[in-house]
């Protein structure tokens, strides 16, 4: 049997369900599958039924895709209420040899995690851990030191416990199991190195989706705040479409595609044209870039103003993330914001998307705790992975491969 690790990741956005399937391989992740399904029901009112619908779909077209099906599932967990509770752990390691194992730091993580804060919180992340000995302080895990003493910094992350145990019944609802669950803003930070970008600055993080837009606020190393704003880019595009009758599926890519936001080079020049009761219709540069534009510079200020104290106090970077960068002219307008910014996309091929950085980082942020838990569990049966990708003797020269076949399957269906 073939070693396979491979692991599924799942985001419940607000307006759908992304599944990415992968291999991590020598430190590398390969893209097996991407799969999305718009979740039944209006954005944001979607009931626990209907989420799980649209899981169970992309685990669907997942397997019928791969070969195999998905058993269980990193999940984002929503930014919502984060709270953050540093503790200080002492262990004392074996006096014999003096020596740190992994299962002293394993001990130091128990002891730490059961820390109990409010009733409404649930522990998600066990974020940056800074290790202490003889006097040198290490993000790496000091294996075989020898020393009298290991002191543990241990940063814990909590998330609303309704909303946690919501998603986790949806998956539940789905027939699968959770691997792992991960805030979905830690996450964009393991795919985005942003944690390495924090040592003599701030970093904002910003992350659009359709009906909300998170922030997230890191230094040394460490996810210090979130705040969620329940303004996403649906907001910039809904006069566009109720001025002009377009569902909102078609004002995004219609925003995506071909708008200009540059107000001053934005032309007559037609870029949609339809028919509404036999008459013609269509939209210019102009009239989408009036309606959509104000909208973005009123979000920019609300960021602005969110952002103020921080900027002010200290060199700051924004990264930004989520479906809303996938709109292609909105680089034209950011420059209003008050500090140097970037747009993140993922550079895996297969996953070229800024709505898919938060599966993308799921998988980094396990594979940086697995080795802690020894937890060698996968997403998915190697026995069905085994016989999926067996290699089968093509028949003649012409003819390919089972693998051959199914890898071509896996890179170019559209379904």
């Amino acid at each position: 049997m073939i070693h396979q690790e491979i692991y599924a990741s799942v985001e419940i956005a607000d307006h759908e369900v992304r599944l990415i399937v992968g291999q991590l391989y020598d430190t590398r992740f390969h893209v097996l599958r991407v799969e999305r399904c718009r979740i039944a029901g209006n954005s944001g009112r979607q009931s626990e039924d209907d989420i799980a619908d649209a899981i169970i779909k992309v685990v669907e077209n997942a397997k019928q895709a791969l070969g195999f099906r998905v058993e269980r599932v990193l999940l984002a967990i929503p930014s919502k209420n984060v709270e953050r509770h540093v503790q200080q752990i002492h262990v004392i390691p074996e006096v014999s040899s003096r020596r740190i194992r992994l299962s002293d730091i394993q001990k130091g993580l128990n002891q730490a995690i059961s820390f109990k804060p409010e009733e409404h919180l649930e522990l998600v992340n066990v974020g940056c851990t800074k290790y202490v000995t003889n006097g040198i302080t290490s993000r790496k895990m000091p294996i075989d030191e020898i020393t009298d003493l290991l002191r543990m910094d241990v940063d814990l992350l909590f998330a609303d416990k309704a909303t946690m145990y919501s998603y986790a019944r949806c998956i539940e609802k789905a027939g699968l199991q959770i691997l792992d669950v991960c805030l979905d803003s830690y996450a964009i930070a393991q795919e985005a190195a942003v944690f390495e970008q924090t040592v003599d600055k701030y970093v904002i993080q910003i992350a659009i989706e359709r009906n909300h837009t998170t922030l997230s606020l890191f230094t040394s190393g460490k996810l210090v705040n979130c705040e969620y704003l329940e303004m996403g880019y649906e907001s910039w595009l809904k006069e566009l479409s109720d001025t002009y009758r377009l569902n909102t599926n078609v004002a995004f890519r219609l925003a995506q595609n071909t708008c200009q936001f540059d107000l001053e080079k934005a032309s007559d020049q037609i870029i949609y044209v339809w028919s509404e009761n036999k008459v013609q219709k269509s939209i210019t540069e102009k009239e989408s870039a009036s309606v959509i534009v104000p909208h973005i510079q009123r979000w920019i200020a609300k960021i602005n103003d969110l952002c103020e104290k921080i900027i002010e106090s200290k060199e700051v970077h924004i990264i930004l993330t989520g479906e809303g960068c996938e709109i292609n002219a909105l680089s034209q307008v950011l420059d209003e914001l008050k500090a140097p910014w970037k747009i993140y996309v993922p550079q895996t091929i297969g996953a070229r998307d800024a709505s898919l950085t938060v599966c993308m980082g799921l998988f980094y942020g396990w594979n940086e705790m697995k080795a802690i838990r020894k937890d060698h569990r996968i997403s998915v049966n190697p026995h069905e992975v085994d016989n999926a990708l067996r290699i089968v003797k093509p028949r003649n020269e012409q003819e390919e491969g089972g693998f051959t076949k199914k890898l071509k399957n896996i890179l170019l269906s559209d379904k």
